[in-house]
C-alpha cells in the first residue's frame, strides 16, 4: 500500500479508490475485499476466502466465473446449462433449476446487485476482483449466505484517463473483443468508466443429426458503466449499470456420453438483464458514517432442452414413441434498499473500545414463469405462475478491542421472510417466517505478520416451494435450513512478506438440510426439494503464495472436505453416512509463475478434485480428475501484451453435471449414468493494449 499523505477518515477506506483532498491525490493500491462491513486486505480478514484478481483472469483467458472457480478450495460448480451456473461451497449449494422457483444457498453479488438466482450473469471482462467467501455470511448477506458468498467487483473509475482494449482468438471458432475506458468527466467532481465486451464461440459439441457444430454455442455481450460523484469532501455517490445479452445454445447430453449430439430440437440458454445500483457514503461527522444503497434488476431468461436427446424417428415409433422437449421462460425483477450506519474512530462506544455497525435491509423479488413441456404420448405441461418474496432485515455488529491485539466480534441479523406462490394449476402457497443468524468471533493479531481467528456462526436459508401438483400436499413446500459453523484460522506472512499462507479448519452442523430429490414417474421425473435431512460438513482449507526469488513465484491451495448425511432417506433407502452431492473429498490447485526477463511471464498450474456424487437421490458419481493450464505473456513497453494460453492442456474429459435414469430406448430405458462434460482443451491468443 502506498504511503498515505494525510490521515483518512473511515470513508476513505470505504471508497477504496482514488479520493481527492486539498493537498493532492491519495492512492490506495492495496486491494481491499468486502467480506466485512469495514473493508480489509485478504490477509487481515478473519474468514476463509479466496481472491482472484484481474491479472489471473486474463492469464487464463477466462470469460466466465466457472473458468476460475477451481482456484478456490472446497468450491464446486454444477452445469446442466450452457455454463456452470450453480455453485457449491463446502458441499452446500443448489445443483439445478427446472420449474420450481429457487432460493439459493450461495450468494452471487455483482457490483452490489444480487444475482444469486442467475449464475450465468457472472461474465468476467473488466472484473477487478472475484471474492469467494466460505462459510455462513449471515450477518452481512442474510439468507443467501448460508454456505458462503461470491462477490464480483468491476474496475472503478479513476482520476487519470485509462483505457484497456483486448481481443482474443481461440479454438472452436472463439473470438472476443472488449474495450474499457474511464477517467475524469468533471475535474475533482465526477469520474466515469464504461466497458463493452463480446464473446462468441461455437461451443464444444457437434450435432450429427443437424450437421452443425454450434448447437452449444456461446454468444455473450456485457456492458458495464460506472459514475463516481465526489459531491463533497464528506459525500461520495456511486452509480453503476450492467447490461447482459446472453444468447447461448444448450445441447449438452447424449445417449452415448460423447460430444456428438443427435438432438433435433437443441435448447437455448438466454438471458437479457439490466441492473442498476446507486450507493452513497456520507461522513456525517468524525464519529458516524452513513451508507445507503439501492439496486434494481430486471431479467428475461429462457432455458430449454431436447429432453429425449435424439430425433423423431431415430427408433421405431411403434416400440419407442417417447419424445420430449421442455422450455422454461422466466421474468425476474428484484429491487433492494439498504441503510447502514457505522462508527468512525471518534464514535467508538464502551470507553472508546468498540466499533459498531447497524443496518436495515429490504429485498423484493418477483419471478414470473411459463413452462411448456411436451412428452408426446406421455403428456404435456402448460403452466404459468408467479413467485414473490420479500426479505426485511435488521442487523448489527460490534468489534470490541479487548486489547491492542485481541478483538471480539459479535454480530446478529434478524430477518422476516414472506413468500407467495401461485400458478395456473390453481396451486397457491404462502409462507411467512422469522429467520436469524450471526456470529461470535475472537481475533488475535499477534503481530503484523500473523492473525489467528476463531468464530462460531449461524447461517440460515428460507424455506421454499415445490410446484408439481403431482406431489403429495406435504411435499409442496419445505422449511428453513440452518447450520452452525465453528471455524479456526491462521493467516501469516513469512520471509519478509515474500510468503503468505492461510489455514482454516471448520466444522458445520447442518439441520433441516434442503435436499433435491427426484422420483421417476414413467419417463418423466418429479423433482422436488425436501428437508428431512441432517448432515455434518467438516474440513480444512489451506493456501500459499510464495515469491521464491525475483524469478519464481509458487502458488497453491488445498481443500479437504468430509460432508456426509447423518439422516437422509430416498424412497425408503437410507443414505445415512453417505457423501453429500457435489462435495468432493479434496480439491486442489498448484502452480508457478516464472519471470525470465522483465518482458516475459510464464505460468502453469494443475488443478482438480476427487470424485463426487451427482445427486443426493442416486449413486452415480463423477471421476476424479486433474487438468493442466498454461500461459505465456510477452509485454512490449507498458502498453502492449501478447498472451498465449491453454486451459485443460492435456484435453482431459471431466463431468460438470450428471444424471442417472433411463433415457435410451435402445436398452429399454434401463437406468444409466449420463454426463455433461466440462470444456475440452481450449488454446488461444490474446492481445491487450493498456493506456
Amino acid at each position: 500500500m502506498k504511503t498515505v499523505t494525510k490521515s483518512l477518515p473511515l470513508i476513505g477506506l470505504l471508497i477504496t479508490q482514488t479520493v481527492f483532498a486539498q493537498d493532492g491525490e491519495i492512492a490506495l493500491d492495496a486491494m481491499l475485499i468486502s467480506a466485512d462491513f469495514r473493508p480489509k486486505t485478504a490477509q487481515s480478514t478473519p474468514v476463509s476466502l479466496t481472491e482472484i484478481d484481474q491479472e489471473t483472469i486474463q492469464a487464463r483467458g477466462a470469460q466466465h466465473l466457472e473458468e476460475v472457480l477451481n482456484l478456490a478450495p472446497n468450491v464446486n460448480v454444477s452445469s446442466g446449462a450452457s455454463r456452470g451456473q450453480f455453485f457449491q461451497i463446502r458441499g452446500i449449494g443448489e445443483l439445478s433449476q427446472f420449474s420450481a422457483p429457487l432460493n439459493p444457498s450461495v450468494g452471487l453479488v455483482i457490483d452490489g446487485v444480487d444475482f444469486s438466482r442467475s449464475g450465468g450473469a457472472a461474465t468476467l471482462f473488466d472484473i477487478d476482483s472475484v471474492e469467494i467467501l466460505r462459510g455462513p455470511q449471515g450477518t452481512k448477506f442474510g439468507t443467501n449466505g448460508l454456505a458462503g458468498t461470491i462477490n464480483l467487483r468491476s474496475a472503478e473509475p479513476t482520476k487519470d484517463f485509462k483505457m484497456h482494449a483486448e481481443t482474443s482468438f481461440s479454438e472452436y471458432n472463439t473470438r472476443n473483443f472488449g474495450l474499457a475506458a474511464g477517467g475524469t468527466l468533471i475535474e475533482d467532481t465526477l469520474l466515469g468508466r464504461a466497458s463493452i465486451y463480446t464473446h462468441q464461440s461455437d461451443g464444444y459439441m457437434d450435432n450429427d443429426f443437424l450437421n452443425r457444430d454450434n448447437t452449444q454455442n456461446q454468444d455473450e455481450l456485457t456492458f458495464r458503466g460506472k459514475l463516481k460523484w465526489l459531491a463533497s469532501d464528506d459525500l461520495t455517490v456511486d452509480l453503476s449499470y450492467t447490461h447482459l445479452n446472453i444468447d447461448n445454445g444448450y445441447d449438452a447430453f447424449t445417449l452415448d456420453n460423447s460430444r456428438n449430439s443427435l438432438s433435433d430440437k437443441p435448447g437455448e440458454d438466454k438471458q437479457r438483464t439490466n441492473a442498476f445500483a446507486v450507493k452513497a457514503d456520507w461522513q456525517v461527522s468524525d464519529a458516524v458514517i452513513i451508507q445507503s444503497e439501492a439496486t434494481y434488476l430486471n431479467s428475461d431468461i429462457v432455458y430449454s432442452y431436447d429432453a429425449d436427446w435424439g430425433f423423431d424417428g431415430q427408433f421405431d415409433p411403434a416400440l419407442f414413441p417417447y419424445i420430449g422437449f421442455e422450455c422454461f421462460d422466466r421474468k425476474r425483477e428484484n429491487y433492494s434498499f439498504e441503510l447502514r450506519a457505522l462508527s468512525d474512530k471518534a464514535g467508538r462506544i464502551f470507553n472508546d473500545s468498540t466499533d459498531w455497525t447497524i443496518g436495515l435491509y429490504f429485498l423484493d423479488q418477483d419471478e414470473a414463469f411459463k413452462q411448456n413441456s411436451d412428452f408426446g404420448i406421455f403428456g404435456a405441461v402448460l403452466r404459468n405462475g408467479d413467485y414473490k418474496t420479500q426479505n426485511t432485515a435488521i442487523y448489527g455488529q460490534l468489534d470490541t478491542h479487548l486489547t491492542d491485539k485481541l478483538t471480539l466480534i459479535t454480530g446478529a441479523r434478524v430477518e422476516y421472510f414472506k413468500a407467495k406462490y401461485r400458478d395456473s394449476d390453481a396451486l397457491t402457497i404462502k409462507q411467512n417466517e422469522g429467520l436469524f443468524g450471526g456470529k461470535i468471533g475472537l481475533n488475535y493479531q499477534a503481530n503484523q505478520q500473523h492473525l489467528i481467528y476463531s468464530s462460531l456462526a449461524r447461517g440460515y436459508k428460507s424455506g421454499g416451494v415445490n410446484n408439481n401438483a403431482a406431489l403429495p400436499l406435504s411435499q409442496l413446500s419445505f422449511n428453513t435450513e440452518y447450520n452452525m459453523t465453528a471455524e479456526l484460522g491462521l493467516k501469516s506472512s513469512w520471509l519478509d512478506e515474500q510468503l503468505n499462507t492461510t489455514l482454516a479448519i471448520f466444522y458445520t452442523d447442518r439441520r433441516n438440510a434442503q435436499v433435491e430429490n427426484s422420483i421417476a414417474q414413467g419417463v418423466q421425473f418429479l423433482n422436488f426439494i425436501g428437508n428431512a435431512s441432517n448432515a455434518t460438513h467438516k474440513g480444512v482449507e489451506a493456501s500459499l503464495d510464495w515469491f521464491v526469488n525475483d524469478k519464481v513465484r509458487v502458488l497453491g491451495a488445498l481443500g479437504l472436505l468430509d460432508a456426509t448425511f447423518d439422516n437422509h432417506a430416498v424412497k425408503g433407502i437410507s443414505f445415512n453416512g453417505r457423501q453429500v452431492a457435489h462435495a468432493p473429498d479434496y480439491t486442489f490447485n498448484f502452480g508457478a509463475e516464472f519471470y525470465p526477463s522483465s518482458d516475459w511471464t510464464i505460468r502453469t498450474n494443475v488443478e482438480g478434485k476427487d470424485k463426487f456424487y451427482f445427486s443426493d437421490s442416486h449413486n452415480a458419481k463423477s471421476s476424479a480428475y486433474a487438468v493442466v493450464n498454461a500461459s505465456a505473456d510477452y509485454r512490449r513497453d507498458k502498453h502492449w501484451k501478447l498472451s498465449v494460453w491453454a486451459r485443460n492442456l492435456l484435453d482431459k474429459d471431466y463431468a460438470t453435471r450428471g444424471f442417472f435414469f433411463g433415457n435410451n430406448p435402445a436398452n429399454g430405458y434401463d437406468d444409466e449414468k449420463y454426463l455433461q462434460y466440462g470444456e475440452p482443451r481450449v488454446a488461444g491468443v490474446t492481445v491487450t493494449y493498456d493506456y
